[in-house]
């Protein structure tokens, strides 16, 4: 028994080391990307264009968010990109979960046939061409709703949230009716306070897909100020780009004047563009990381 014992415990300690080491290979693939991504923000874009720079910038400069801060559009980008992210993650969030409380009640009338619809919707899509007719005739073109409106419900999440409000005891819900509550006073007195996981998750959820969408503000929108941060770093890095494919057909001369002049390239620019964008994001998770972590183990587990 005591051999039995003792060699069970070596294996035990073997797996847990084993574990370790994976996760953290894992864990090295994701931060080490991460630190080559700052070191060629953090660098000279001409001398990290000669290679060598991996994790620590060779030549150390703040030039390279220097000229992505001179575009003019940058500030009103980052505003409406808040605005956007703050506004259509509430509304989104919200209303998506009301619609999920509703669906969790099996007894409302035609609730089989309205799920079907619902849930037809993630199957098949008209296309962009129908999207942007639809968007033209509501008057959301070449406005900030259109970041807002069309982003307020998202099946896929509804159908997480509903899945969470099922596993809420029925007596919290009964007790509260016979205290006279109606199903809106239920909803935001008993489901929201103890639905703050999958609240959560859906809200990074949502929160992350406005921040980093550039795709709405490219097709959708005309007016420069109406575009969101990713649009604008998008647009000016296709600048960028077409600038230094004109730059290759230059005289050497000038090509070498000109290089002496400038610093900063598409790479270094790109590098610093995805540290502006993903900073916020980096800063938010970890106030929700606690909740996170719950929400997204909804449905795994069943009682």
């Amino acid at each position: 028994m005591k051999k039995l014992a003792t060699s069970s415990t070596v294996l035990d300690k073997s797996l847990s080391y084993i574990n370790y080491a994976i996760l953290i290979l894992l864990c090295l693939s994701i931060l080490l990307p991460i630190l080559n991504v700052l070191a060629l923000a953090f660098n000279e874009g001409t001398d990290a264009a000669k290679g060598g720079i991996y994790f620590w910038p060779r030549e150390f400069t703040f030039g390279n968010f220097a000229e992505v801060f001179k575009e003019s559009n940058i500030i009103n980008g980052f505003i409406i990109s808040m605005f956007r992210t703050v506004v259509g993650t509430i509304l989104s969030v919200l209303l998506t979960a009301m619609a999920a409380y509703a669906l969790k009640n099996r007894s409302m009338p035609g609730h089989k046939q309205i799920t079907f619809i619902i849930f037809f919707t993630m199957l098949f899509s008209g296309g962009m061409i129908p999207y942007y007719i639809v968007l033209k005739s509501l008057s959301l073109t070449n406005s900030i709703w259109v970041y807002v409106l069309p982003a307020l419900y998202s099946v896929w999440n509804m159908m997480i949230m509903r899945s969470f409000f099922e596993q809420i005891p029925d007596g919290l819900e009964e007790a509260a009716r016979i205290d006279g509550c109606g199903d809106f006073a239920i909803f935001m007195r008993i489901v929201v306070p103890v639905s703050k996981p999958v609240f959560a998750a859906i809200a990074l959820f949502n929160a992350v897909g406005h921040w980093n969408d550039w795709f709405t503000g490219a097709f959708y929108v005309r007016d420069s100020s109406l575009k969101p941060l990713s649009t604008v770093l998008q647009e000016m890095l296709t600048k960028q780009k077409a600038l230094a494919d004109t730059l290759t057909n230059v005289t050497n001369a000038i090509q070498l004047d000109m290089a002496q002049k400038i610093t900063v390239t598409g790479t270094s620019l790109k590098m610093a563009t995805i540290i502006i964008v993903i900073t916020p994001i980096l800063i938010v998770y970890p106030l929700l990381q606690k909740y996170f972590a719950q929400g997204v183990m909804i449905g795994s587990i069943k009682e």
